[in-house]
């Protein structure tokens, strides 16, 4: 079957919805949605494809995906009638007019809040750099790495609106240099080098790095590249070409693209500084037991250990006077 160019790159999402432990159906139905309903009016051709397309798919994906869909093509006047009967939809008939809802009764006027004080250069300058404790970053980078993907995009796009202090900007210069070199490691699929170039720019230990890189949700490394202030076309490429789990998902990359550009700078910052500040919580957790006041606690603590009873072959013998002695 030929595609049209309704449908551009289909044949290749196909082939790769094919494959072995992929399953890319969920993302198709909902691109050729998207590609459909972008169009206001269709050819008969177009329209049988979709039906071709589309038919297959609605039964085969999960049920968010198919209320996704439903709800995109129940809006959109041009959807086929097959396509409305197999998504349990009724087709909209030639002069039917919607019946108009009830007129809303306006609220009673309440007084509104009070504006809040505004702030004074001091505390606009405090309020912008409280920095995390050790121990502090080190739970918000813990936190973040347990945490699902959704749960990441939440945390990442709040960092954008808290008081924490973020990480200073990585110099023009040193960031595009970095940027080419982490995009040509990237296209060779040579992780080792591109992970030895992100934690020598971003200034992170080899744990963090390898942490960051290796993550298969992707939502770390997305931070990292917009810290560094790489494009997002840029981005794009080293999802397709770093990782063989996420190049190989559209779903993936489709998703990790979207938070990409949704991301903002001051988040990728804090989380940064985040990053940099759980390291000085594990050195301090490791080398604490070599601390003065410690080794003076655990001294005192320590059990007074009672001495040892004498053993009877060891008690020497008392000379007493005898009867002989006095011969």
């Amino acid at each position: 079957m030929t595609t049209s160019p309704l449908f551009p790159g289909f044949d290749g999402l196909m082939t790769l919805s094919r494959r072995e432990g992929v399953d890319i159906r969920p993302t198709l139905l909902r691109v050729l949605t998207d590609l459909y309903v972008q169009a206001s009016k269709h050819s008969a051709d177009e329209a049988r494809q979709f039906v071709e397309l589309t038919s297959r798919l609605i039964d085969q994906v999960d049920d968010a995906t198919r209320a996704a869909v439903r709800a995109r093509l129940a809006i959109y006047p041009a959807t086929p009638v097959e396509i409305l009967r197999q998504l349990g939809l009724k087709p909209a008939q030639a002069g039917q007019v919607v019946p108009l809802a009830a007129e809303i009764p306006s609220p009673p006027s309440t007084p509104g809040p009070t504006a809040p004080r505004p702030l004074n250069e001091a505390e606009k300058r405090m309020a912008s750099n409280l920095a995390m404790q050790p121990q502090d970053a080190a739970q918000v980078c813990e936190m973040f790495f347990r945490a699902s993907a959704s749960e990441r995009a939440s945390i990442l796009h709040s960092l954008a609106e808290t008081p924490l202090k973020a990480s200073p900007r990585i110099p023009q210069p040193r960031a595009a240099r970095a940027i080419e070199t982490l995009q040509m490691a990237a296209w060779v699929g040579d992780v080792e080098s591109f992970t030895l170039e992100l934690g020598e720019t971003l200034i992170l230990p080899a744990r963090v790095a390898v942490q960051v890189v290796n993550d298969l949700s992707g939502e770390p490394l997305a931070c990292a590249m917009k810290a560094l202030g790489m494009p997002s076309m840029l981005f794009e490429h080293v999802l397709l070409f770093l990782n063989a789990e996420i190049g190989t998902s559209v779903n993936s990359v489709y998703r990790l693209s979207r938070l990409y550009d949704r991301l903002s700078e001051r988040s990728a910052l804090v989380m940064l500084a985040a990053w940099r500040g759980s390291t000085m919580a594990v050195t301090r957790a490791k080398y604490r037991s070599a601390l003065y006041d410690d080794e003076r606690q655990r001294a005192r603590s320590a059990p007074t250990q009672p001495r040892p009873a004498a053993q009877p072959a060891t008690v020497p013998a008392v000379r007493t006077a005898t009867s002989g002695s006095n011969r």
